[in-house]
């Protein structure tokens, strides 16, 4: 049985890899932070599917709270093969010379420090080495890590980047340990990120300027992600691969 932990999996993006892993035969760890009724909505529908499941709330900023999420992920669906590390956050637009440090500091920590500490526990968890089975880590970055997003992000942008840059040195690490570890950045997608950023219409606006003149839906990046964590991707290490509509 393959079984996979995904972060940031109550909504968007993390929702709809969860809901297409159970669809493929994934058991799946469901992590969320605050909203424990999308959490909770996320896990039937891979129950409706008729895939396990488990929720393993917790905060990726937390070195503690991850470490547990991996225990108890492990101990309700077996030896996990697959994470995708999907937590993040966007925050109002801003030049960067009107952001306060509270922000960078906030957004870097769960962007950044939070995708390092659970890529961290997760090659710990998989490493052949170390007892594990082997296995696929996928972040998901942003397009906004090449793009830069001026006027709007640079420090999401930023904190984006630093996951691409993971990727492609973590994959180097555990490469010989049966570790596969790659990123995909989508692009203009059409999930509520947008609004917490202030933004609820911006997938619709900036969608039609993309070459295929829409955004992307969640379920067209969970099919990326999903295809990485799968054996069809067993030559696949160290990619970075966008889904972005050819933005």
């Amino acid at each position: 049985m393959k079984s996979v932990l995904i972060t940031g999996a109550s909504r968007g993006i993390g929702r709809a890899t969860a809901i297409r892993a159970a669809r493929e035969g994934w058991s799946v760890a469901v992590n969320y932070r605050t909203d424990r009724i999308a959490g909770d909505a996320t896990l039937a529908a891979i129950r409706d599917v008729g895939a396990q499941a488990v929720l393993v709330p917790g905060d990726v900023t937390s070195e503690t709270d991850v470490a547990r999420m991996f225990r108890e992920a492990e101990s309700a669906l077996g030896v996990l093969t697959g994470v995708v590390i999907n937590a993040g956050i966007v925050a109002p637009s801003l030049r960067l010379v009107d952001m306060d440090v509270d922000r960078l500091r906030r957004m870097f920590e769960v962007n950044v420090l939070g995708a390092y500490l659970t890529a961290r526990e997760a090659a710990r968890v998989l490493l052949r080495g170390a007892g594990g089975a082997g296995g696929s880590i996928v972040l998901v970055s942003s397009a906004a890590a090449r793009l830069g997003s001026p006027f709007e992000y640079v420090d999401y942008a930023g904190s984006k980047a630093a996951l691409d840059t993971l990727a492609v040195g973590l994959a180097k690490e555990l490469a010989e340990d049966g570790v596969r570890v790659n990123s995909v950045r989508p692009g203009i997608i059409t999930t509520n990120i947008h609004a917490s950023g202030g933004q609820p219409d911006r997938a619709e606006r900036l969608g039609s300027g993309t070459p295929m003149g829409r955004p992307g839906l969640p379920e067209e990046v969970a099919e990326a992600i999903v295809w990485l964590l799968s054996d069809a991707a067993s030559y696949v290490t160290g990619s970075i691969l966008d889904v972005s509509g050819g933005r």
